[in-house]
């Protein structure tokens, strides 16, 4: 059997009613839209590499275990892909309606945990597919290698034959019970094994544990609560979203003009933008402390392709009391240099480990308490979450229309209104921010600011390099008449940007969720 690990077990956990754990990408297509049942075609050939696609997760008796998959009896593709349009224009608000409106319903628990929406009519002639699964099947890079294989690398691929498939039986209670138990003192077994490998090395050994102490220390210490804001407090079961993107190509010529990474850049971009959301908010930003999840991939090579989760996180307080971009850059730089020694990762990752030995008849109960406490209480320690996922830098297709964009959807929860995912793909980033709909129509501002922050950087970057300056140093001179790529890169004009809101229309009325974005689902 296969269970689910403690943090995707905890996915689950984390819905109330209000949370809705169900991450996505909404991939923009070049048009004209394919017929829906060559979309039916095309994902019936690739299930034989998808297994998750058509198990479903079954409790174990009394919570004598995490849960676990197994195959749905009643398997049917067409519940799973769904059918829709954007009413005319089919503007990018309405798109951004339609999003937030498939992500604010729950995924039936009784069946496999996905969805996969056709959505025609964008602006244009482009279509869309969202790709919508619950967090517990994948973390983002998951997803993403996820993405690879129902989609296409090449233009011209060639749909195959669906693979025969019959659903194996569901293991009876006391199974998954004895398998339950067998597995966690398996787990536990193996990590004595690696004991007596700690008095060959009692140094080492002892230098990681104290490593991994002081690095709980420390993300505890970091859970103060902060001065309230509004952009957190309690949230309701609907979403507001909106998106925007940048060149790759700007971030990098960014980071080689005032160093750092591209995470930095990224961090330093979403700081700017959320000093301008808080302004736009009433709230003043240089009082303001606004302390971010950051999710870390602690994903090894041995695990790719494994559909699970995988992350520690950092807990990073943007720097929005900066208003000069080079500024809040450097001090990014500086910031999350340190605190990737930290050494907080690696606690998480150990809480992680620890998490799949403890009993989940404990477990469980535990976290769904703290849920209902933090949905009644409220939380101060976190204002929000920030991920990053390394897209595929090649393009990717869909019945032979190439994919033009990769905008992601991350979940919020209690106390966190907002928060924002990036994901790159084929040169390009593409940022969704994710809202509460009552309480935070405004997430155009923050998606709009975060790619202009890119461009006034990449402002700042080439104005440097104009003064032959990089990282801080003289930059090297070249000689003869041919200029490089990179040279040319900093001539370039910005990449074309498309920040978008589709949660407020211009006349500053909120948008009615039953009607907006109406559209025709083929099947229920």
């Amino acid at each position: 059997m296969e269970r689910l690990n403690s943090l995707d077990a905890e996915f689950l956990h984390l819905e109330d009613g209000f949370v809705n754990m169900a991450i996505a990408g909404s991939c923009v297509f070049e048009g004209p839209s394919p017929p829906f049942h060559e979309l039916e075609r095309l994902v019936a050939s690739k299930l034989h590499q998808i297994p998750r696609y058509r198990q479903r997760v079954r409790p174990v008796p009394f919570e004598l275990g995490r849960p676990v998959w197994v195959d749905d009896p009643h398997f049917d593709l067409s519940y799973h892909l769904r059918h829709t349009a954007l009413p005319a224009p089919g503007d990018d608000a309405a798109f951004c309606l339609l999003m937030g409106r498939i992500m604010s319903q729950p995924l039936d628990r009784e069946r496999p945990l996905w969805e996969t929406w056709l959505v025609e009519g964008l602006e244009g002639g482009n279509w869309a597919i969202v790709f919508k699964i619950h967090h517990c099947m994948v973390d983002g890079i998951a997803g993403v290698e996820l993405l690879t294989v129902v989609l296409d690398m090449a233009a011209k691929a060639v749909i195959g034959e669906p693979e025969p498939w019959a659903p194996r039986p569901e293991p009876p209670g006391y199974l998954k019970v004895l398998d339950a138990w067998s597995g966690l003192v398996s787990d536990t077994l193996a990590t004595v094994r690696d004991v007596p490998g700690s008095f060959e090395h009692p140094a080492e050994a002892l230098r990681s544990m104290l490593e991994t102490a002081e690095g709980a220390v420390r993300f505890a210490r970091r859970l103060a609560p902060t001065r309230p804001l509004s952009i957190e407090g309690p949230i309701g079961p609907h979403r507001s979203w909106a998106h925007s993107s940048s060149s790759l190509a700007d971030v990098k010529l960014i980071r080689s003009a005032f160093g750092g990474t591209v995470n930095d850049v990224v961090l330093a971009a979403v700081a700017g933008g959320y000093r301008a959301l808080l302004t736009e908010r009433g709230d003043d930003p240089d009082q303001a402390v606004v302390r971010s999840l950051v999710p870390v991939s602690t994903r090894h090579a041995d695990a790719r392709g494994v559909p699970d989760n995988r992350v520690s996180a950092l807990l990073y307080e943007l720097p929005v009391q900066l208003d000069d971009p080079v500024e809040r850059l450097e001090l990014v730089h500086a910031q999350m240099t340190q605190l990737k020694s930290s050494h907080i990762s690696e606690a998480g990752e150990a809480v992680t480990t620890i998490g799949n030995l403890a009993p989940p008849m404990l477990v469980g109960p535990a976290s769904r308490l703290i849920i209902r406490s933090m949905s009644v209480l409220g939380q101060q320690s976190l204002n929000t979450v920030t991920t990053n996922v390394p897209g595929p830098q090649f393009p990717l297709y869909c019945l032979g229309r190439v994919m033009l964009e990769y905008r992601p959807f991350v979940p919020i929860s209690h106390g966190l209104r907002v928060g924002t995912a990036i994901l790159s793909y084929n040169g390009n980033l593409f940022f969704g921010i994710t809202g509460d709909y009552e309480t935070m129509p405004d997430v155009g501002v923050l998606a709009a600011a975060i790619s202009a922050g890119i461009d006034e950087l990449r402002e700042c970057a080439v104005a440097r390099l104009a003064h032959g300056q990089s990282n801080g140093k003289p930059a090297a001179r070249r000689s003869g008449g041919s200029q490089s790529g990179g040279r040319r890169a900093v001539a370039a004009p910005p990449a074309a940007r498309r920040p978008t809101n589709g949660a407020r229309p211009s006349n500053g009325r909120r948008p009615n969720l039953a009607t907006a974005g109406r559209h025709t689902i083929r099947k229920p």
